[in-house]
């Protein structure tokens, strides 16, 4: 659960706010849970300004989502935006029915709440916790007065190398879910959530996978037998573990390596 605000001086930062450099992480007091004296691991915020990061820092709570947590509900206020520390956020669109397909994910490269971002206040889709993990949340109020209505910052341009990243990405997975196997689909998944997560053992059951490609279990445990028995990856008691992404890659579908090489463009960028 988040911790509560505590409040401070705001002339405590006065003297590093003339710090203009962009360091690979930030140091900041704890505040509205924070966490004092941890690098950022979010990606976006490591690559701000000091004196941009610190006016931000205030607006900052450090919150650990259960599994499965939703961020957002379909046509619901975005009450909050959130900078992934670790862990992976799933962005879905849902049927009539309530049945989901993944269109999206974001780990720490990114921002959950882009429709904020855009200048909405909802959106049709759904983001939740796929991977848990830490998070760096503020309330969308705040984040419309410091970003949106602070035009020319920083973060707003790295905002925008990162929502064209992120439709690259929307756009590829709806080829991707028309033109490929479920086998070359579920290997694409598996290393594009490796590459968020940073390493390549993850929590997964079979059950959300199936619901994440919108297909039948039957089908992805299909799947899993023959990538475990082929020597790719391991999966025991809901996690996964991808022993050769060499030979995963050759099992996907390109879109793997379209979408990767964007983020690698834009990440570069920062």
């Amino acid at each position: 659960m988040p911790h509560a605000p505590k409040s401070q001086d705001a002339d405590e930062q006065d003297e590093q706010d003339e710090q203009d450099e962009q360091p690979e992480s930030h140091k900041g007091e704890r505040r509205r849970g924070a966490v004092q004296d941890i690098p950022v691991g979010n990606r976006l915020l490591a690559a701000l300004p000091s004196k941009e990061y610190l006016q931000l820092l205030p607006s900052l709570e450090s919150f650990d989502p259960p599994h499965q947590y939703v961020y957002y509900e379909p046509n619901k206020p975005i009450t909050h935006v959130y900078f992934p520390i670790s862990g992976v956020a799933s962005l879905l669109m849902m049927g009539k029915k309530g049945e989901a397909v993944e269109v999206g994910t974001v780990g720490n490269e990114g921002m959950v709440g882009i429709p904020v971002f855009l200048g909405q206040n909802a959106t049709p889709g759904q983001a939740l916790m796929q991977v848990p993990g830490t998070v760096l949340r503020m309330p969308v109020a705040l984040f419309r007065r410091q970003v949106m209505e602070t035009r020319g910052s920083r973060l707003e341009v790295l905002l925008q190398y990162y929502t064209h990243a992120l439709m690259v990405q929307m756009a590829q997975s709806v080829a991707c879910n028309r033109l490929h196997t479920v086998e070359q689909r579920a290997a694409r998944w598996l290393l594009t959530t490796r590459d968020r997560v940073g390493g390549p053992t993850f929590p997964l059951t079979q059950e959300f996978l199936a619901q994440m490609l919108g297909v039948r279990r039957a089908s992805v445990n299909e799947v899993a037998s023959r990538l475990q028995e082929d020597g790719l990856i391991t999966y025991t008691r809901g996690v996964i573990s991808i022993l050769d992404p060499e030979g995963m890659e050759t099992r996907a579908c390109a879109c793997y390596r379209i979408i990767r090489d964007e983020f690698d463009r834009m990440l570069a960028r920062l």
